[in-house]
């Protein structure tokens, strides 16, 4: 029998009503379940107070905050959709998502209120709830609502398991975001197949670093936490050294970070941390590169299990467990439970059967079905009969099973180089450069060639500043791994690359960066 987030939330305070629940580090907030339980029932009877009913949407544009964790169980209480934006979106993209969601309220924060007063006039009829002191003329504060709502549980029309639950906006690696709809059916199965799958008990200690309105954060780690009666220590943004504190002071168990903040963190001086506390580290949203795997066990001494997926999926479809992150390193894994995948042939126009598998070995475009899969995307009936079809979600990534049945992602269908008429998958381009140990970050990608179609262009972050394209070249040469047609032609130095907050690298906006600078030379 499935039930909602709502009543999910009212088990585990009544299971455990005098446990510690949630610690906000930067305003040193602690609650137990009961504690936190009357929090959220007072943000939920403060948003029906202010007009918000059953299907309506509440927006929050905030970094991870105690006032996030709260409204995300008030929603659920009564109904409501919620709806967490990017708090790195400008404030174009913020009116744009706003006008797409229409949501009743949104709440915002100081560090965010810039590009709430450039957008705030074309929004008339929205709330705008403040979660810090000295609230804008436009805006309200979200407190001074929330102490005069009653803390008892709210009194709302009934939320089912078909009722949804939340709109999630895509990441946009390719461009502008769309809507997804998640109904609470899909975050419950979603949350027990994690809890399940990474053995969380009420004694577990997470640490909350990852962007909170991201699904991987919120739904692989602050959902399930939840669920199982673990503590959620919560931290207004990643910071690697701050990370590292909280893991000693807290005593934290297990978080998840994307690849980018355990390469963060591995910058720093380990040895001057406890971290014995940490058994398990989750990680996912993009790909790591092997070295990195190998790195992460040497260094934090800890077992890892790598998730991949998309919003659209909830998001996990598979898991690489601990026992095989050594040995398999660089894979994805194997579907989660009650999740089946299936890498299919490219239809000749674009779209193949379901049916129509690729042997193991040969890359084709990955599809997935599970319970957790979306409802759809917000207003984008087109969109979505695009991507889902005959009961497959098909991801746009491509990649192959192995004769052991492990999936692996070659790269994003958008991504891929064809350069003299050979397909040239990045991200096994970019696993070489990786193990270079004069590289920080890189990134692959093809531009326009006369004579090739397209050529291999890499982008790399050093951590030697001696280091030269020369030294790359001889490297890349020297690989076993790399093909010679497969070789960067061109190798570009940058301070860094741009990622969306899953920590994917944004390699539209590398390519238009380098459109802009070609152009102007």
């Amino acid at each position: 029998m499935y039930t909602t987030i709502g009543k999910l939330f009212d088990q585990t305070v009544r299971k455990y009503p005098d446990k510690e629940a949630l610690y906000y580090v930067q305003k040193n907030v602690r609650y137990t379940y009961r504690e936190w339980d009357r929090q959220v029932n007072k943000a939920a009877n403060a948003l029906k107070d202010a007009g918000v009913a059953k299907g309506d949407r509440v927006s929050t544009y905030l970094f991870n905050t105690e006032e996030l964790a709260t409204v995300f169980f008030a929603c659920a209480k009564i109904g409501a959709v919620f709806n967490p934006i990017n708090f790195r979106l400008a404030a174009n993209e913020l009116k744009f998502i706003l006008e797409d969601a229409d949501p009743k309220v949104i709440l915002f924060e100081k560090a965010l209120a810039p590009h709430v007063s450039e957008i705030q006039q074309y929004f008339s009829g929205m709330s705008f709830w403040y979660v810090d002191d000295e609230a804008p003329d436009y805006a309200e504060s979200y407190h001074e609502a929330v102490a005069g709502a009653s803390g008892d549980r709210p009194e709302a029309d009934e939320v089912t398991e078909d009722d949804l639950y939340a709109i999630m906006y895509t990441s946009g690696t390719t461009g502008r975001p769309k809507g997804v709809m998640h109904r609470h059916r899909d975050m419950v199965e979603q949350s027990l197949i994690i809890i399940a799958g990474m053995n969380l008990t009420e004694e577990d200690r997470g640490l909350v670093t990852a962007p909170m309105f991201h699904c991987a954060e919120l739904h692989c780690a602050f959902l399930p936490r939840v669920h199982s009666g673990a503590v959620n220590i919560i931290t207004h943004h990643f910071e690697p050294v701050k990370t590292l504190e909280l893991i000693e002071q807290e005593k934290i168990s297990l978080f998840f970070s994307a690849p980018t903040m355990w390469n963060m963190m591995l910058q720093e001086d380990l040895e001057q941390y406890d971290l014995t506390s940490l058994r398990l580290g989750l990680y996912g949203a993009a790909p790591m590169a092997p070295a990195l795997v190998n790195a992460i066990h040497d260094n934090f001494k800890v077992k890892l299990i790598q998730a991949y997926g998309m919003t659209e999926m909830g998001p996990a479809v598979t898991f690489l467990k601990e026992n095989e992150q050594i040995r398999k390193a660089g894979s994805a894994g194997k579907a989660i439970l009650n999740h089946e995948i299936r890498v299919v042939r490219a239809g000749e126009d674009g779209r193949s059967e379901p049916d129509d598998e690729v042997a193991p070995g040969e890359t084709g475009e990955i599809i997935v079905q599970g319970p957790c899969m979306m409802h759809g995307y917000f207003n984008r009936e087109e969109a979505t009969n695009k991507v889902i079809y005959k009961g497959w979600y098909y991801s746009g990534d491509i990649g192959y099973f192995d004769e052991e049945g492990y999936l692996w992602i070659a790269d994003r269908v958008d991504d891929m180089i064809i350069s003299g008429g050979e397909n040239i998958y990045p991200r096994e381009v970019e696993d070489v450069l990786f193990d270079h140990e004069g590289v920080l970050d890189v990134a692959v990608i093809g531009v326009p060639d006369e004579k090739w179609g397209e050529k291999v262009i890499a982008l790399i972050v050093k951590k030697d500043p001696a280091l030269t394209e020369e030294k790359l070249e001889e490297f890349c040469k020297n690989s076993d791994r790399l093909a010679g047609y497969k070789r960067p032609r061109q190798y570009i130095f940058t301070e860094q690359l741009p990622r969306n907050a899953s920590g994917k690298i944004q390699k539209f906006m590398l390519r238009k960066q380098l459109q802009e600078a070609n152009t102007a030379h």
